[in-house]
């Protein structure tokens, strides 16, 4: 019993808000949004606010004696101290003015409660043959749940707001190029999403073998390069290829050697010297790579939230949504994508910046006379649609054509949802033996 004593609560203020709601029946309303009757310490308290929160939603009046009535069926009138108690505590407030006060004094009290519950509960589990890693998951998860039930912020009012807007293009005027987010290296791809914006999720999505693991690198290195004076913080978390395979890519990219003769050594004198000042220049930008098989998003979010308190990280690119680790407990395969998606645009939102996915498409493209992608292609398209702030396809047409193109590796970046700019494509040549795109348009060549 002094265990239970001891816990946080904050009975005075549920009194006073129970009487306030007696008193004031319009505070009724700001009562039931703040609250439910499992915030009470008192289980009394929590049966007298359940028994006006059903007359409320049934459009019954509100009184003693109605609330009373209520609690009398469900034979609790007694339990609380019957209509002499209910009468106290509309006596023992003067007005219902602090009403706000007293849901958020209950508030806090219950999530304090919550809290060590959870932490019992935590404990409790630990003592068992429990895998490591799947008992910090579940730690993650049980603590953010209850920190998602926080008192959410305030209205802001338009004044204020307006103010915050005007800072912004202030900041913004003078950058180079209309560019407000991070500057991707391309300048078609800059104009029509004036860079990739903080708290953005942004899908990336193409068939296999179409080159979006690079084009996810090269925006990789592009912001890295191109942000923060050469000092912009890139996490790349490859579940697809080691970072040995990226890093090779990179530097065939950077140096203009071809990939096979990396892989094979077969290097020229002044290739080596190519590749031995690319990886110098390329050794000196903030690129961090992670190339766990079995990466959760729990994970993902850890590492990335540590990144963030160095201030070392700006982009995140994750390769592929499909391969993040899910939750074991869950067998619906699109309600665990969903959690994916949904958990990888809180994380951008949390740590402010933008956050690049790749994602496979369903083979109903191959079905199609018209292979170009669109949002329905999208795998476990609903939830991912949803989330993303930016859905951008990757195209080639000679993939599927096999024919000599007039344009070898001619390629489109489709941008099919684009909640902040425009969408439309823009062309682009990949060469596909140095893992790298370039601008189509000689406008934007030029540009670069």
């Amino acid at each position: 019993m002094n265990a239970l004593r001891s816990l946080p609560s904050h009975q005075d203020a549920e009194r006073a808000l129970l009487g306030s709601l007696f008193l004031d029946t319009r505070t009724i309303p700001v009562a039931l949004d703040g609250l439910s009757e499992y915030d009470f310490f008192n289980l009394n308290h929590g049966y007298i606010f359940q028994a006006i929160k059903e007359l409320f939603n049934d459009n019954q009046n509100i009184d003693y004696a109605s609330v009373g009535y209520v609690l009398e069926r469900k034979h609790l009138i007694e339990k609380i101290g019957g209509l002499k108690y209910l009468i106290s505590l509309g006596n023992m407030v003067p007005s219902a003015d602090h009403i706000e006060t007293y849901i958020g004094h209950i508030k806090e009290a219950a999530l304090k409660r919550e809290m060590i519950n959870v932490a019992q509960e935590l404990a409790e589990e630990g003592l068992k043959d429990i895998d490591a890693k799947a008992y910090i998951d579940l730690a993650e998860e049980k603590v953010f749940a209850v920190s998602q039930k926080r008192k959410t912020t305030a209205f802001s009012e338009i004044s204020k707001v307006l103010v915050e807007v005007k800072e912004k293009i202030e900041q913004n005027k003078d950058r180079t190029g209309g560019i407000t987010g991070l500057n991707t290296g391309f300048a078609g791809l800059n104009q029509m999403t004036l860079g990739l914006q903080p708290e953005e999720l942004i899908i990336l999505a193409a068939r296999p073998s179409m080159g979006k693991s690079a084009f996810a690198m090269n925006l990789a290195m592009n912001v890295a390069k191109f942000n923060k004076g050469g000092k912009a913080g890139v996490a790349i978390f490859s579940l697809e290829m080691s970072n040995d395979q990226l890093a090779t890519r990179m530097i065939s990219s950077e140096s203009g050697i071809e990939n096979y003769k990396i892989k094979s050594g077969n290097l020229s004198a002044k290739e080596w010297q190519f590749l031995e000042a690319s990886s110098e220049a390329m050794g000196r930008l903030n690129v961090f790579f992670d190339d766990s098989a079995a990466v959760s998003i729990s994970d993902i979010r850890a590492k990335c939230r540590k990144l963030k308190q160095e201030d070392k990280l700006e982009f995140v690119v994750i390769d592929y949504l499909q391969l993040i680790k899910g939750d074991d407990r869950i067998n619906n395969r699109q309600e665990e994508v969903a959690r994916i998606s949904r958990g990888l645009k809180q994380m951008a939102r949390e740590l402010k910046i933008p956050v690049l996915a790749l994602s496979q498409l369903s083979r109903d493209v191959e079905k199609r006379e018209d292979k170009k992608p669109v949002l329905a292609d999208l795998r476990e398209s609903g939830s991912i649609e949803q989330d993303a702030d930016i859905v951008m396809f990757l195209y080639r047409d000679e993939y599927y054509t096999k024919s000599k193109s007039n344009m070898p590796g001619e390629a489109e970046v489709i941008i099919a949802k684009n909640r902040q700019g425009s969408l439309g494509d823009r062309k682009f040549i990949f060469d596909t033996e140095f893992s790298r795109f370039r601008e189509h348009t000689s406008h934007y060549d030029d540009e670069q």
